[in-house]
């Protein structure tokens, strides 16, 4: 008699007839009536872990897990990571081939944390709509079931096949994921996951990422005892840092510099926004355009003139430039995170980056065209997408709370179980009667 191994998602290499129709009738009938003995139907580490995350309280039709890491705090965290030295070994063997072979390869943190995700670029871009990102956490306890974030939690190579995820939104892909650890102290430092199709289930792709997490643990070794003898340590990679302007949701721009972090007057908050969005079209501005974009009433280019003088005193003539006024070097804007996220397709990050309006309390009309833009593009991406997770996620903001489409896709989209169904029901019920919240 043939003992199957217990990790392996799908021993045949592909699902038998009507499987994902049992998976997802055991697991509705998890959510709904809470644990209950392991069914025959569904593997003892899937439903083991489908009982860890509804004692968690990960909701099976929530949001996507959060974006812990962006921008230069990702950068510096993974650079000082233990398996940065050892990504080049893994590029080798997975993420060469991964996109011939349909596949997305992550690397995660101990914590479950997405350091590197690498591989199909078309599939990265539909991954990133559940926040299947660069510097998002998959721990069990936050995404739910699923491979890497499993394999942290018991310690061992997993599969999961696509309607074992814990989480519905997850349930079109199946991953293949193993624990790496430190070769000399045994301590767990992250993990390795393939995630692709159904394909992505089959026992060779978990035998070839076992592989590969041995390759690692292994290389890893050769460099501990090649820097054994060395006195000399090289100092950290110094990573260039690029001022940052942050204006959504704040009454006030926060501009962080090397220097230090400064809030800027509303009046040198729209200016300097103005001369970020000026930069990012290639662009600088007279001064009687920016009077212009300030003041809806018009006011004289002089009285901007002495904003702008006084501004470039406060941030450095190094940052504006005049005649014409302009950004003389980089500014990266959590306005421009937002649209990089969402031109790469990946909605759920550019919500996590959201904090609100632009600059709400501004009346510039160059401020308020600018909040209106980016409000439109999230919301057009947010109803394109069709995720009831970030449609939910969408109407908490307060552009969205009387949006009949958005409360509309909702209440369409939505699966019978779930409990935010009322809460879409009646909100729509309320704007189709007029009546305005208290």
């Amino acid at each position: 008699m043939t003992t199957v191994n217990p990790w392996l998602a799908l021993p045949e290499g592909r699902p038998s007839p009507g499987l994902t129709k049992r998976l997802r009738a055991a697991h509705e009938t998890l959510v709904t009536s809470g644990p209950g003995p392991a069914r025959g139907d569904v593997r003892t580490v899937v439903w083991d872990s489908w009982r860890r995350c509804l004692g968690s309280g990960v909701d099976p039709d929530g949001t996507a897990p959060p974006v812990d890491l962006l921008d230069g705090d990702l950068l510096a965290y993974r650079a000082a990571h233990p398996l940065a030295p050892v990504m080049p070994v893994i590029r080798r063997l997975l993420v060469e081939d991964a996109e011939a072979d349909q596949m997305i390869v992550a690397v995660t943190d101990a914590t479950g944390r997405m350091l590197w995700v690498e591989g199909d670029h078309r599939l990265r871009s539909r991954a990133a709509g559940m926040n299947f990102v660069e510097g998002s956490r998959w721990a069990e306890e936050v995404a739910g079931t699923n491979a890497p974030g499993t394999a942290l939690a018991v310690d061992h190579a997993v599969q999961i096949y696509g309607s074992e995820h814990f989480r519905r939104p997850v349930q079109p892909w199946s991953c293949s994921a193993a624990p790496v650890h430190d070769p000399v102290s045994g301590v767990l430092l992250g993990a390795i996951d393939v995630t692709g199709g159904d394909h992505v289930a089959s026992p060779h792709v978990l035998t070839l990422v076992r592989a590969t997490v041995a390759a690692v643990e292994s290389e890893l070794l050769l460099q501990r005892r090649a820097h054994a003898g060395q006195t000399f340590h090289p100092p950290p990679p110094v990573l260039r840092t690029v001022p940052q302007l942050d204006v959504l949701g704040r009454e006030r721009a926060r501009l962080t510099l090397p220097t230090g972090v400064q809030e800027l007057s509303l009046r040198h908050s729209e200016l300097l926004l103005l001369l970020a969005e000026a930069a990012a079209a290639g662009e600088g501005r007279s001064a009687e355009q920016l009077a212009a974009e300030c003041h809806a009433g018009g006011t004289a280019a002089v009285t901007v003139r002495a904003e702008l003088s006084r501004l470039r005193r406060l941030v450095g003539s190094s940052l504006v430039g005049s005649r014409p006024y302009r950004l003389l070097g980089p500014l990266d804007t959590d306005l421009d995170r937002v649209r990089r996220a969402l031109s790469r397709g990946a909605v759920g990050a550019a919500l996590e980056r959201y904090a609100g309006g632009v600059l709400p309390s501004s009346r510039a009309p160059g401020v308020v065209a600018a909040r209106e833009r980016v409000a439109a593009l999230l919301r057009h991406h947010v109803l394109r997408s069709r995720r009831p997770e970030l449609l939910m996620k969408y109407s908490a903001l307060p552009e969205a709370r009387d949006d009949v489409a958005v409360w509309q896709a909702c209440l369409e989209l939505l699966p019978p179980s779930s409990p935010r169904r009322a809460e879409a029901a009646a909100s729509l019920m309320r704007l189709r009667r007029g009546v305005r919240p208290r």
